[in-house]
């Protein structure tokens, strides 16, 4: 592969977050300064591992009128997917069964075969950790942390987060007047997987009243206690923020659908069971909200964009300066680069001692701990 670069791709893999479509127009246009050109690879791999499912092509080639007016836009322009791992790819063998397959080779060998010299990847863990892979067999890559969830290390925020926070704030906003009037307990079930950064954040900033996180196991009994509190000094209604991946101490947490061959587990449900629970508890009215997918559409805040465009054109200077197995990360007041074998495969969870969950405790709220 040429140590000069000439082209270089890009791909979005995972769940959609608001800020891609920056980061998609800021590589471009500083790729194209520098008189690279750039492709898109649609869906995350899918472009090269089902080239026959697009008729203009699974790899194409984004130019300046391509991504011209894309920067405010929700969404990806380039698709994306959260199945299909080209690491561990699910194929059905000749006996009916289901096999993981590394497909990364055929991925290379496109790369190859069009003189691809360099990836730019934009993802979460998942589509950082196959990044890495890549880079580990050859190619020259730059990574660039996207995740609505917030919870990849090494970068002080990944852009979609704030965008995700700001709406479910709103939201919060909105259900403290119709809990008030009907004096009933409001639970609201947000997204987050295994972190607890999106319910935390807006919990505090929407004045929740009980935020239950992964990274704190909850007694339902303690939320209930809370609820009848309020209830004696005359504040009759209650929110309560659940993230999707928390878990009752004596229990575990809810999943919609179990993992399976290419397929992550799919959480969900722990809003309505905590809203029967608590229900059960105070004998109050108890409804259940779920965010879900509205936390991932719209178009991104300011600080999600600006981050998005930075990360963006960050990359492509990674890329010239020689770098490779790396991502750009936020390092206020900075954008710096992290090795990716210090990023993939781990987690960034809620610290128990971190300022935000210690104001939380000030202000009153509860934890279920």
């Amino acid at each position: 592969m040429s140590s000069r670069i000439r082209r270089i791709a890009i791909s979005t893999g995972g769940g959609d977050a608001p800020g891609l479509n920056a980061v998609i127009r800021a590589v471009v246009i500083a790729a194209s300064d520098r008189d690279w050109e750039c492709y898109g690879i649609r869906e995350g791999y899918n472009g090269i591992l089902f080239p026959e499912r697009y008729p203009e092509g699974g790899v194409f080639r984004l130019t300046r009128d391509r991504v011209r007016g894309i920067g405010h836009l929700g969404g990806t322009i380039l698709g994306t997917t959260n199945k299909g791992n080209p690491l561990a790819f699910p194929m059905r063998m000749a006996d009916g069964t289901v096999k993981e397959v590394d497909r990364t080779g055929e991925i290379l060998d496109t790369f190859a075969r069009k003189e691809l010299d360099a990836l730019v990847c934009i993802g979460g863990d998942g589509s950082l950790t196959i990044a890495h892979a890549l880079h580990k067999k050859g190619l020259r890559v730059v990574g660039v942390p996207k995740t609505i969830d917030n919870d990849l290390d090494k970068t002080y925020t990944t852009f979609g987060f704030d965008t995700a926070v700001s709406f479910a704030t709103e939201c919060l906003d909105r259900l403290h007047s119709t809990a008030e009037s009907h004096q009933r307990v409001i639970v609201v079930e947000m997204m987050g997987r295994y972190a607890g950064w999106i319910a935390l954040h807006s919990g505090i900033a929407g004045s929740a009243h009980a935020i239950l996180i992964p990274e704190i196991p909850f007694d339902l009994d303690k939320v209930a206690a809370k609820i009848r509190a309020r209830d004696q000094v005359g504040r009759m209604y209650s929110l309560v923020v659940v993230a999707e991946g928390a878990n009752p101490a004596t229990g575990h947490r809810s999943v919609l659908e179990e993992a399976s061959a290419g397929q992550v587990e799919r959480l969900g449900g722990i809003g309505e069971w905590v809203a029967k629970g608590l229900q059960d508890l105070t004998g109050k009215d108890a409804r259940t909200v779920v965010l879900g997918h509205l936390l991932r559409g719209g178009s991104p805040t300011s600080f999600d964009r600006l981050a998005a465009l930075r990360f963006g054109a960050a990359a492509v200077r990674a890329l010239a300066e020689g770098q490779s197995g790396v991502m750009v990360a936020l390092a206020l007041p900075n954008v710096n680069y992290v090795p990716l074998d210090e990023v993939a495969g781990r987690m960034k969870a809620v610290p128990p001692d971190c300022d935000t969950l210690q104001t939380g405790r000030d202000l009153g709220i509860c934890f279920g701990d």
